[in-house]
């Protein structure tokens, strides 16, 4: 007779804790009070990650700054959570959606119910890489509780293979994802409250991992100026009235002269905030796009250069 092998070991994510076996019979006080602490430490957990996270930055920018993508990666809560994050990037940073590849386990299904058998497929995930081929200028983002999700650990390996920047985000050490990832993150929270429920600490971790990241991303590439977001895509009247007093922050103009600037550049603040600042000296909105294009889109440096040169110039 065969000897069967033994089951893997389960992930550390799914692991017990016996703190918290008669959590039902526990007061509500103190059940929520275990519940919040938990997610206290799943905040703590991502300090340890930071130094991983600027070499992953390091990586990723030189990349986006040639045109490259932004992938990400995942299955169940990891794969929305990552969606989420991408998805904000657009009318939060007026990233291009051009430049954006969420992919998750199971396809749009998968965003409200389970999908079965989906984050077990390797030959889907890849199928879904080839189908984008990603290049070396792409950075491409897995993002696994447990570190061996099969559908994103194939993704990343096969974006890997294709030269992209890999950057692997997972809560448990020692993990398929870390390993085949160019740029492993930890994020260590250990066993959840509900043995397994990695929505709640793990998911709060990673949650915050991706914000750091793509925050920090979005500052680098100038997309931010001053701690506002100058590349906002103005969808709705209260991003409007914010587009009116960022722009008075930010060169000392009126309520109108900032309504009649940003009208005049077509929602673009950036473009906007360049002709307030040359509004003494005749700067015109060609002159002002090119001096953006000029300067990457950054800001600061366009109004730098501004200062330093005649609209004529310009």
């Amino acid at each position: 007779m065969t000897e069967q092998a033994p089951p893997p070991a389960p992930a550390r994510t799914e692991m017990l804790d016996p703190r918290y076996d008669r959590l039902e019979q526990w007061p509500t006080t103190t059940l929520l009070s275990a519940l919040l602490d938990s997610q206290l430490d799943a905040a703590a957990s991502v300090r340890a990650a930071l130094p991983a996270l600027e070499t992953a930055m390091a990586e990723a920018l030189p990349r986006l700054e040639r045109g490259g993508r932004l992938f990400y990666i995942g299955a169940g809560t990891s794969g929305r959570l990552g969606l989420q994050d991408g998805v904000e990037l657009i009318p939060t940073y007026g990233w291009p959606r051009a430049r954006l590849v969420l992919l998750l386990a199971g396809g749009d299904a998968a965003l409200f119910s389970p999908v079965e058998g989906a984050e077990d497929d390797e030959a889907e995930a890849i199928r879904a890489m080839q189908a984008h081929a990603p290049t070396p200028d792409d950075v491409v983002i897995g993002i696994a509780a447990s570190g061996g999700t099969p559908y994103t650990c194939a993704a990343i390996a096969h974006a890997r293979a294709a030269g992209s920047l890999t950057i692997g985000m997972a809560c448990s050490p020692d993990s398929r994802l870390l390993a085949e990832a160019q740029c492993p993150v930890l994020t260590w929270t250990g066993s959840e409250v509900i043995a397994g429920s990695t929505r709640m600490k793990a998911g709060t971790a990673q949650k915050i991992t991706l914000n750091l990241f793509s925050t920090g991303l979005m500052v680098r590439l100038g997309h931010t100026w001053r701690g506002q977001m100058v590349d906002m895509r103005l969808s709705n009247i209260k991003l409007v009235r914010r587009a009116h007093r960022m722009l008075q922050h930010l060169t000392d103009c009126t309520q109108p002269q900032a309504e009649a600037a940003l009208q005049q550049a077509e929602g673009s603040i950036k473009l906007a905030a360049l002709l307030l600042q040359g509004r003494h000296s005749g700067l015109q909105p060609a002159q002002a796009r090119t001096l953006l294009a000029l300067c990457n889109g950054r800001l600061g440096l366009a109004l730098e250069r501004l200062g330093q040169t005649s609209p004529m110039q310009a």
